[in-house]
């Protein structure tokens, strides 16, 4: 149990310099290559905050663990959502571009159909999930061409905001690079300990997948989102949480069938519906004013801590 705990402690230790360097390389990045923050968020924030995802859910597969692969996907997405984003609103009201209602938002719901899709029969085959990374390929494909179409105001902007000449691109990519890397580290330690600790009191696979392992592995997206939200950052913030959501259907959901199909197991229609549900409850939240209310986040948190008791008490 002791060393256990010390690896939960390292890991949010990890955690937390491993966001404060990621966010600072890709914020100055962006800015050099001229394309906007939300991009970035999006893409290049979004899949690397999601990489420990990507490692637990394989690794759990080929253990046999398919409630805790299937699970830390779903977990995730409903932990990014109503705990991430809504931690980050109330740290600071979020300022939302138009751009996540009209083409983001609707693409993470399509997604979460298709995921509800696929495990409608209790199982992802390979061929599901070679189609789940193809869609992935194509909205990175499709932030490639938005990011091509910025306008001259924009431009100018960017330009008159790039960093100043004594900060070098290697010090952009080695602060992403090492950000990353502490990132994966953080979660892997966090998780490890966080599932020895819920193993010792009798947890359900499935439980753990959905809470303890989703929590863990969704922790650089916490980093990331929150500290961005505090710095006014908020289409990393954003961008962060909706790109990091398409990533693990696509991605992490994808490969890990591809590699071997997964069994839904333990992981229930309300769980998913959850999910998708809170997914839809996005649009009206961005949709009535320019800002992710401090309010508005607390009815986020409030409902992630509804969704752990709920999930507690069934096992």
């Amino acid at each position: 149990m002791l060393v256990s705990t010390a690896q939960v402690i390292a890991g949010l230790v990890l955690l937390y310099f491993g966001g404060e360097g990621l966010i600072s390389g890709a914020s100055r990045l962006a800015l050099r290559m001229g394309v906007s923050s939300l991009i970035v968020g999006l893409t290049v924030v979004a899949f690397g905050t999601s990489a420990p995802e990507l490692f637990v859910s394989l690794g759990a597969v080929l253990d046999g663990l398919d409630d805790v692969a299937v699970g830390n996907v779903v977990g995730s997405n409903i932990c990014n959502i109503a705990l991430i984003l809504g931690l980050a609103a109330v740290s600071r009201p979020i300022r939302i571009n138009a751009r996540l209602i009209k083409a983001d938002l609707p693409l993470l719901i399509a997604a979460s159909l298709w995921l509800i899709f696929i495990l409608r029969d209790g199982s992802v085959a390979r061929l599901e999930g070679a189609i789940s990374i193809l869609g992935l390929l194509a909205y990175v494909a499709f932030n490639a061409w938005e990011a091509n179409r910025e306008d001259e105001p924009v431009k100018e902007e960017l330009q008159k905001a790039s960093p100043q000449p004594g900060w070098s691109l290697t010090k952009d990519l080695a602060f992403i690079g090492l950000g990353l890397v502490a990132l994966a580290a953080g979660a892997n330690w966090f998780v490890s300990g966080a599932v020895a600790i819920a193993t010792l009191v009798g947890l359900s696979p499935a439980f753990i997948g959905l809470t303890i392992v989703a929590i863990g592995t969704s922790l650089p997206e916490l980093a990331v989102t929150v500290l961005a939200s505090r710095r006014g950052q908020g289409d990393i913030a954003v961008g962060n949480v909706i790109g990091s959501n398409l990533f693990n259907i696509g991605a992490i959901m994808g490969i890990t069938s591809a590699v071997h199909p997964v069994e839904r197991g333990g992981i229930l229609w309300a769980d998913m519906g959850v999910m998708l549900g809170l997914t839809l409850v996005l649009v009206p939240m961005l949709l009535l004013g320019s800002h992710l209310t401090r309010n508005r986040g607390a009815i986020l948190i409030a409902s992630y801590i509804a969704y752990i008791i709920w999930r507690l008490n069934v096992g």
